[in-house]
């Protein structure tokens, strides 16, 4: 999505991150585990404890998904799947991302990070650090409720089987769109009169 666009519906929540152009978040699809101790290797999350396919999805500000990369062996990194995806060169100066605690791209990605804050060694967070992380948390929720959506979907509730990863992206990035067309708007506040 444009700039332009995404600055023109965004939600008045996002106004001390006015410059946001997309929430970035991973998320891991169980599947069947190979039987190859190889191929288990590759696809196994230490994260979730069992085999999986990972998927870095975009959403812009006012909910819409804006991105949707092809799914990935569970033991990619976050970082990794930023690299390959093919995000960065949709990225420019000028330009914010929003993304979660564990994403540590800030020495591969063009533009501003708005990301939680850590504690890095200190006993407690600054006050305007804490109400910082709270408000970022507060929007980024937004993605996480997208991706609630799409593992809603009956295909996703079970673990995808080996004889569908041939067709698994296809499936993946279909459900991902249709979240921007069901239920209405992830936040009810944000939807249009």
């Amino acid at each position: 999505m444009p700039e332009e666009k995404s600055r023109e519906h965004l939600p008045a929540e996002f106004k001390d991150y006015a410059d946001t152009t997309v929430i970035l978040d991973c998320t891991e699809l169980r599947c069947q585990c190979p039987s190859s101790p190889l191929l288990q290797s590759e696809v196994f999350s230490v994260y979730k404890s069992h085999c999986t396919l990972k998927g870095l999805i975009g959403v812009a500000p006012h909910g819409a998904v804006t991105f949707i990369s092809p799914l990935y062996a569970g033991s990619i990194s976050d970082k990794k799947i930023i690299q390959e995806s093919g995000i960065l060169s949709l990225l420019r100066p000028g330009m914010a991302i929003m993304v979660d605690r564990g994403f540590l791209v800030d020495d591969i990605v063009p533009c501003k990070i708005y990301r939680p804050a850590f504690l890095s060694g200190r006993s407690q967070m600054p006050a305007s650090e804490v109400r910082e992380t709270q408000a970022i948390a507060r929007l980024r929720v937004h993605v996480e409720r997208l991706i609630h959506r799409v593992k809603e979907h009956k295909f996703f509730d079970t673990e995808i089987p080996l004889r569908l990863f041939g067709n698994i992206n296809q499936l993946y990035t279909v459900a991902c769109l249709l979240t921007n067309y069901e239920n209405g708007p992830l936040v009810k506040a944000w939807a249009k009169e």
